[in-house]
Formats: structure tokens, sequence, C-alpha cells
């Protein structure tokens, strides 16, 4: 609410349309809390209209099929919210990103906004644990012809990241790595990602405000997932603000994007 905006209303004898229009904001709060969208956004009417103003119109065809086939999974909390795949389809073209990595893949919507974004060879190595839900979503990325770009592994990331140190060749390699998997692993990808990603190039690391819960009161109600890894995401979080080997800038874009530009 605007400031000033209670006074002004009770002066013109508005008061009881502004306990109405308080009522109503409440409850818009509260519903778009329990539905689960990845916004922080605390209106589902101000969210709906950046889908629908700025999101949907420009969103390709092939990512609007497979967010409606995501949409009907039991887990779909867990896939990138499409304000978020517009946002890193832009930041991709705009450093002109080429060799990528996405670590946690889901059903691939993050993954095809990447692959529909770079040129026609640029590469992504894209790692998951559930072979299965990538599956969900590969023939609408096979439909959208860019599979080529995608070299999916599937199992633990932690040990693949290791054998590319190890090999020695892959050192600041990559233009850009998106990381959105278990958050109590957070720093072990850090400690690695930082050696892969070119000076210059970014990391991003999804769901660092964690459904708002980083600045949460200490009682306060919290899903016990949300819980479960609230202190992961706030030790994240701090040591990534103290890492002199990036700037870092974290937006409210879904659940919290940060991204780290490696400077050294």
């Amino acid at each position: 609410m605007a400031p000033g905006l209670e006074e002004q209303q009770n002066h013109q004898g508005g008061h009881q349309n502004l306990q109405q229009s308080l009522a109503i904001y409440k409850a818009s709060i509260f519903r778009h809390q329990e539905i689960g969208h990845k916004s922080l956004l605390q209106s589902d009417a101000l969210y709906q209209y950046i889908l629908e103003t700025s999101v949907y119109p420009g969103e390709p065809e092939p990512m609007k099929e497979l967010r409606e086939l995501t949409a009907n999974h039991p887990w779909n909390i867990m896939t990138t919210s499409a304000d978020e795949g517009q946002f890193l389809s832009m930041l991709l073209k705009l450093i002109n990103a080429k060799n990528t990595m996405e670590i946690g893949v889901y059903t691939g919507y993050s993954l095809l906004a990447t692959a529909l974004a770079l040129p026609d060879d640029g590469k992504i190595l894209a790692m998951d644990i559930n072979r299965e839900n990538y599956e969900l979503g590969l023939p609408v990325i096979e439909k959208a012809g860019v599979a080529h770009k995608i070299d999916f592994r599937e199992g633990p990331a932690l040990p693949v990241l290791d054998q590319l140190i190890q090999d020695g060749k892959y050192h600041g390699t990559f233009d850009f790595i998106f990381v959105d998997a278990d958050k109590d692993n957070y720093l072990n990808y850090h400690k690695r990602t930082i050696e892969l990603v070119k000076v210059g190039g970014l990391i991003g690391y999804d769901n660092t405000l964690w459904n708002g819960s980083v600045a949460a009161p200490p009682d306060a109600p919290l899903r016990k997932y949300v819980r479960f890894y609230l202190d992961y995401v706030l030790e994240f979080n701090k040591a990534i603000a103290a890492d002199p080997r990036v700037e870092i800038c974290q937006l409210p874009v879904g659940d919290g994007i940060t991204l780290c530009r490696r400077i050294s």
C-alpha cells in the first residue's frame, strides 16, 4: 500500500472500503502462500500480470508445452518458474553464452530455455539424479530441435565436476553454470564450479531466498522441506557474499536467484 493511502481514504470517508481492500489483500497473500508459487511477490494479481503481460506472450511454444506438461507432475513445485525461464534466456543471450552447465534438471524447463537461447553449436552439460523426470520433457526438447546441444548425465553431479577438474582441460571453459539442485551441497558445488567457469563468466544459484524463509522469524510456520534446508541456504548466502573471487547480485526472481560473476 502506498504511503499515506490509509490516511487519505479515512479522510475521504472511505474507511469501510479500505477495510474491505485490506481483507482482500490479506486473502490474496494467504492464497499465494498456500498454492506454493515460486514467486516471492505477495500478490497473485501482480504476479499474474507479469506473466500475462511480459512472459507468456513471448514464451516459445515448446516451453509452454513443457511448462503445462510439468504442471501435472506431483513435484511440479521443483520446476523453474516461467518468469525465471524468461530471465535466463535473456541473460544467456546478453552474455553470448555458448558453453554452459546445468546441475539439477528435473523435467527440463530451464534446460530448454537455455538450449533455445544458445547458438546452434552451443553445448550444455546437464546433470540430474533422475533420468525419468528428464525423459518426461525430452520429447518436447527433441521436437524443439535442440536436443543435440545437451549432454545429459544421470547421477550425482559432484563426481562429474571432480572428474572435469581432474582432467585439467575444462578449467575456466564454461560461460554460464546454473545450479538448481540439493541445497545442502551448494557450497560443495561452488568450490568446484568456480574453477570451471571462466573469468567474467556467471554462475546462477537458484532458490537462494528459499520461499522467503531466509528472512522469517525463528517461530514462523514453514513447510518441512523448507525448514530442513533453511540453514544450508543461509550458510551458502553468507559464504557467497564473502567470496572475493566473485561479485554477486541476488534477485527476487522466481524463488530467488543469486548471480555470481567470477572476477579472479
